[in-house]
């Protein structure tokens, strides 16, 4: 697969992610079967950690400061390395909404090394990405995407592993425009404000996603080279990936629309879509009749 191309000489330095953590957070003794895979894939997007069964060392409590990514400096070096990809796209996706919120303020990214506290439980590979509204932070530890490419059916390629960052950002915006006062848990079901929640934020995905090779650095150069539509439809499959009912057939439960909490793989395919022609006016999935949804 062609990765998701920054520009070689494009400047991402002035990202302000840090890499915190060190505590081992071990999954299995190293081997995940597909019933673990289901609950990593369920835990991509949610933010909840459902992987105590998993034999994950987990650190305890909220942690703070960190170190600055090392040896990411050019879109070259984005490129190369996970990490620096991510801290690399967290620039242009702050750019992104700046231009579209007025008063944005960044959220912290966190790349995790093996494991590290936040204020909504552990940070690890087990617990995968999320965004810890108490912290304003989106904490994401870049191994989680080898896991997933390593035993399971997906290439979790750059694309995909930057439509998760911008999902988890699309969950700040939510935080600073109100949506989770406005719209608490409800509980779980296809209509349910979780649900739309979810679907919002792919939404917001995906027009990010449709803007992301017009972000540019300090020097005026692009960050990121348009997206291909190979990895468009690379991103497309993950969201599909972590779609409820696709996570609970994979887990060998029956799937029930009722227990839903993000939505179904159709579901979250559209949105991202619905972004991606139409921008961040159209993710209002608050105002979309059930049937609609």
């Amino acid at each position: 697969m062609t990765p998701v191309t920054f520009n070689d000489n494009a400047r991402v330095g002035g990202n302000s992610a840090r890499r915190r953590g060190g505590t081992v957070a071990a999954i299995g003794g190293g081997t995940v079967g597909i019933g673990a895979i289901a609950v990593l894939l369920f835990s991509l997007f949610t933010g909840t950690d459902l992987t105590g069964s998993l034999g994950g060392q987990q650190a305890a409590g909220p942690g703070s400061g960190g170190e600055e990514i090392a040896a990411c400096e050019t879109g070259r070096d984005a490129n190369s390395d996970d990490a620096c990809r991510l801290a690399a796209a967290s620039l242009n996706i702050d750019q992104f909404w700046a231009e579209r919120l007025e008063g944005y303020r960044e959220p912290q990214l966190v790349i995790v090394d093996q494991a590290t506290g936040s204020s909504c439980g552990t940070a690890s590979n087990s617990t995968g990405p999320f965004y810890c509204p108490p912290d304003e932070t989106v904490f994401v530890d870049p191994t989680f995407f080898s896991i997933l490419r390593a035993q399971y059916d997906t290439t979790a390629g750059p694309l995909a592993q930057l439509y998760v960052l911008a999902h988890e950002y699309g969950h700040h915006v939510q935080n600073l425009t109100g949506v989770f006062e406005q719209y608490p848990n409800n509980g779980s079901g296809p209509d349910s404000n979780g649900v739309r929640t979810e679907l919002q934020a792919d939404c917001y995905a995906g027009a990010w996603v449709a803007a992301a090779g017009d972000q540019v650095d300090e020097n005026g150069t692009p960050y990121l080279q348009p997206p291909t539509q190979r990895e468009i439809t690379d991103a497309l499959s993950a969201a599909s990936a972590v779609g409820d009912d696709h996570i609970q057939a994979e887990s060998g439960g029956v799937v029930n629309p009722e227990s839903f909490t993000h939505g179904s793989s159709e579901q979250r395919t559209r949105w991202f879509d619905v972004g991606y022609d139409s921008g961040v006016n159209a993710c209002d999935t608050f105002a979309v009749p059930a049937e609609n949804l």
